[in-house]
């Protein structure tokens, strides 16, 4: 296994775990936020989570295959 596919797969992994507790604080925990900040939150998280879906193919080997493939949509700025 390639260690470059490893370290995004770590670092997707990572990101998208962060973004995932911001949403658990506000939906598992009743955190308060205004409709700006939580469409933000929203966005992040999704592309967070697309971000480690397409490391996460990478690693074991499937690339730019299937479902995920059409899941882009542009950049990964966050």
């Amino acid at each position: 296994m390639a260690e470059d596919k490893v370290a995004a797969y770590r670092e997707a992994y990572e990101a998208w775990q962060k973004q995932l507790a911001g949403l658990h604080e506000v939906f598992l925990e009743r955190k308060r936020l205004d409709p700006v900040r939580l469409k933000g939150l929203l966005n992040r998280e999704a592309r967070a989570k697309r971000r480690y879906d397409r490391a996460r193919l990478r690693l074991l080997g499937i690339e730019e295959e299937g479902p995920f493939s059409d899941l882009d949509g542009g950049g990964d700025e966050e």
